[in-house]
């Protein structure tokens, strides 16, 4: 039996967040805010559980702790368990690599702190090429149980210290504000960890949530509105709903406006749509009442929980960006069979007959041959989990690549520090391999061994970079793996400072994403138009993004006299013997190609 307070519109809600987010991780460019679903599911836990813990404390004048977190317990860690076990036996099995830091994984996210974990260990929330992890998206449910214990204790001390109702109202949004202050002040594009994953600088969707539950809750709302007072609500649920729509559609995750006031703002665009679907004078909540979202809705949480792990796991057999529907329907498929045999069962499952339910299942005599039938794969599934944690906690084995970057970086670290103290190695113009190796003749080779270029880029750039160096030691490189177009600004700016931004600029950045327009033009104008810059279309034929950052490139091209493109995507097409396993980065023929075409580039625009 449905509780009072519970709002079946609401489920309307939870589907718009999780296909948000779904979609976002799979099509990232195609829905580039679908991660603001995430702050519509803390609105909603804001909400509801501040609603359930006023209405406690104006009844009983205190709150039953402890039942209080048995119940979020119980919601909460099966769904968690069994995807930790299913995950770590797979891992186990097919993906070995990924088993490095899976004990503190595991515990992490069994003691609700995998998020302040992530932000020391883990990897960005946006870097999508550098081995996702599959555990990346459990960051939230470190959030929300963190809210589920210490939020009761607080708003309890707020109701015994300030008394007033106002006043606590006033209190619980100033900590709102706060924290979005706080995510603004911490806010670094180059380590967007801490302020992502941080409980204090996500904790003001939250306190909305809890602040809208003060001054709205549904048992003092007015059903009986007059038709005017209806239709203005019905206008402003169906802009917030449009809003939150735009968010998903234009809010990249890198930008700097999102983390100074964006993500703030759609909370509070959030805040509103679930008020307005809340209401019983609203006919917001009978909208985003159908048969689909309520499926959705009520199977949402084991949908973001399984999400991740299909797709990296997916990932492995088939290219993500080729088949995103597919993927989707295993998500679908495996969340509804965890509803029907972890969620629903355990949530009417009498915990007080648990020891005897364990007696029940080690008594070999009192089970036949269905019963072990369905036992069997539960406990083969959860020594295998128990064998990879066991395992030692290894790195995973550097692949080719890997080593050939690394090798790479050292190698340009030693040469810029040659090329900053105004030293620069010699090339032989006349060598016979140098021009069979880069297809250059003696007098383009000596007009490269000439020029002065600064060359900025990912983790394909450290990969060519020594070949770059080769024919052009003037060139000074910065190249970092994973590296994003939201970063680029401030490598820009410090490479001014240096000294070491040459005339000449080649940027190879797009790999690991796309870039909305305002990250495009400010790195254009942290360069300046007193520079040439040379913009390498990135070759990812394995990510949705590819073409969208090479239209990005051109079209900036179009519109910046001083930018130029170098086309590697077009010349790429078709020569899958230049690059690795990963069809991404080159190899040692690949390389020397991708070299090649940068310098006959610069030079056909000299």
């Amino acid at each position: 039996m449905r509780s009072k307070q519970y709002v079946t519109g609401i489920d309307g809600v939870r589907t718009l967040a999780v296909l948000g987010v779904i979609i976002y991780h799979l099509l990232p460019t195609t829905l580039p805010g679908g991660y603001l679903g995430v702050p519509l599911f803390l609105l909603i836990s804001g909400y509801f559980v501040t609603l359930q813990l006023v209405r406690q404390m104006d009844q009983t004048g205190g709150i039953q702790l402890t039942k209080f977190y048995l119940k979020r317990l119980r919601r909460l860690y099966p769904v968690l368990i069994v995807m930790l076990t299913v995950t770590t036996a797979y891992i186990t099995l097919f993906a070995r690599d990924l088993l490095h830091n899976i004990k503190s994984t595991i515990a992490t996210n069994l003691l609700w702190v995998y998020n302040w974990w992530e932000i020391g260990h883990g990897q960005s929330y946006f870097d999508r090429f550098n081995g996702e992890s599959p555990f990346t998206h459990l960051w939230t449910l470190g959030v929300e149980a963190q809210f589920y214990f210490l939020w009761p204790l607080i708003l309890f001390m707020l109701f015994l210290i300030l008394r007033k109702r106002s006043k606590i109202k006033w209190t619980v949004f100033i900590l709102a504000v706060a924290s979005a202050v706080e995510m603004a002040l911490l806010f670094d594009p180059q380590n967007i960890n801490r302020v992502y994953y941080g409980t204090d600088t996500r904790a003001f969707s939250l306190l909305l949530g809890s602040w809208l539950a003060l001054c709205w809750p549904i048992d003092r709302l007015n059903a009986s509105l007059t038709t005017h007072a209806a239709r203005i609500l019905d206008g402003v649920g169906i802009g917030a709903l449009l809003i939150t729509l735009l968010g998903f559609f234009t809010l990249p995750g890198q930008s700097s406006w999102t983390y100074r006031g964006g993500m703030f703002f759609y909370s509070l665009i959030g805040m509103i749509l679930i008020a307005t679907v809340v209401h019983p004078g609203s006919h917001m909540n009978r909208w985003l009442t159908n048969p689909f979202f309520t499926w959705i809705g009520q199977r949402s949480y084991g949908i973001y929980v399984y999400q991740l792990p299909v797709m990296v796991f997916y990932e492995r057999v088939v290219e993500i960006g080729r088949h995103p529907v597919i993927n989707a329907l295993v998500i679908l498929a495996i969340s509804e069979f965890s509803y029907r045999l972890v969620e629903q069962p355990l949530a009417h499952y009498q915990w007080r007959y648990l020891p005897a339910s364990i007696r029940h299942w080690i008594d070999f005599k009192m089970h036949d041959w269905y019963q072990w039938l369905k036992v069997g794969p539960v406990v083969i599934i959860c020594f295998i989990a128990l064998c990879g944690l066991m395992l030692p906690s290894k790195p995973a084995k550097k692949s080719a690549v890997q080593t050939r970057i690394e090798k790479s970086r050292q190698a340009t670290a030693a040469k810029n520090k040659q090329i900053a103290k105004g030293k620069a190695a010699k090339v032989n113009v006349n060598s016979k391999s140098l021009q069979k190796k880069y297809g250059l003749t003696s007098n383009q080779l000596k007009a490269a061994s000439e020029l002065k270029v600064t060359a900025i880029g990912d983790s394909v750039m450290a990969d060519a970079s020594q070949d770059i160096q080769e024919i052009m030691p003037h060139a000074y490189v910065d190249a970092e793996v994973g590296r994003q177009g939201s970063a680029t600004p401030a490598v820009i700016k410090d490479l001014k400072a240096k000294g070491q931004l040459q005339k000449n600029v080649i940027l190879n950045l797009g790999t690991n994403g796309a870039m909305d327009s305002q990250t495009i033009n400010d790195i254009l104008t942290a360069i300046g138009k007193d520079h040439q810059v040379y913009w390498i279309t990135p070759h990812v034929p394995t990510r949705d993004w590819e073409q969208t950052v090479c239209d990005q490139i051109k079209q900036a091209a179009k519109q910046n006299a001083n930018v130029h493109v170098i086309d590697w995507n077009q010349a790429a097409n078709g020569h899958a013997e230049w690059f690795a396993q990963d069809k991404v980065h080159m190899n040692e023929q690949g390389n020397a190609y991708f070299t090649r075409l940068i310098v006959k580039t610069i030079l056909k625009n000299k």
